[in-house]
Order: C-alpha cells, then sequence, then structure tokens
C-alpha cells in the first residue's frame, strides 16, 4: 500500500478498494488448513466431556457458551467479510480452533 500525498481522496479509496477486492479474491482462492483447527476442536471436545463427566455443569456451560460465542462472532465476522457458504464455515471454524496450530 503507498500513500501519495498528493492524490485525491476518491482516487485513494477505489486504490483502497481494489487492493482490498485484490486480497479478499486471493484469501477466498486459497486452500484452508483445517489440520490445527481439528486439534484444537478436539481438545476442546475432550475439555467439555471432562467438565461434564466431573458434574461440573456450571463451568460446562460457560465454556460451550463462550466458544459457540466465538464462533458466532466469527461467523458474523466473515459473512460481513463477503464469504458465503461452506468457505465461511470453515473459515469461521478456522479461526475459532485454529490455535491446535500451535500445538502441533
Amino acid at each position: 500500500m503507498n500513500f501519495d500525498e498528493n492524490e485525491p481522496q476518491s482516487v485513494r479509496e477505489q486504490r483502497l478498494a481494489a487492493e482490498r477486492a485484490a486480497r479478499r479474491a486471493v484469501r477466498k482462492a486459497a486452500p484452508l488448513d483445517l489440520r490445527g483447527a481439528h486439534i484444537g476442536a478436539a481438545i476442546t471436545v475432550i475439555a467439555l466431556v471432562v467438565l461434564g463427566w466431573l458434574g461440573k455443569l456450571g463451568a460446562l456451560a460457560i465454556v460451550s457458551g463462550a466458544v459457540l460465542l466465538w464462533f458466532a462472532a466469527a461467523l458474523a465476522w466473515v459473512y460481513a467479510d463477503g464469504d458465503g457458504g461452506r468457505h465461511a464455515l470453515q473459515r469461521a471454524y478456522r479461526i475459532t480452533f485454529g490455535w491446535g496450530d500451535g500445538i502441533c
């Protein structure tokens, strides 16, 4: 992103919009690596099962609600970004559980 101080605002906005559209097209075309997200989801499910097994229903409700809220927020953000369908669900899944990449 290059900035020219003498560039009119309308030209700058058009250029930035074109750059955002180009980055969005590249992001939509790129395949998603969901391996780390699967690991993160598996660890989350295991933690929820352990909380349920131990009878910590309050903690179970809080953790599962937080994960659900985070996924809903990620899905809303992805849809607002202009993505839709299966790719939007995969991106929201990757945003929610992608922390599993740090484990493997």
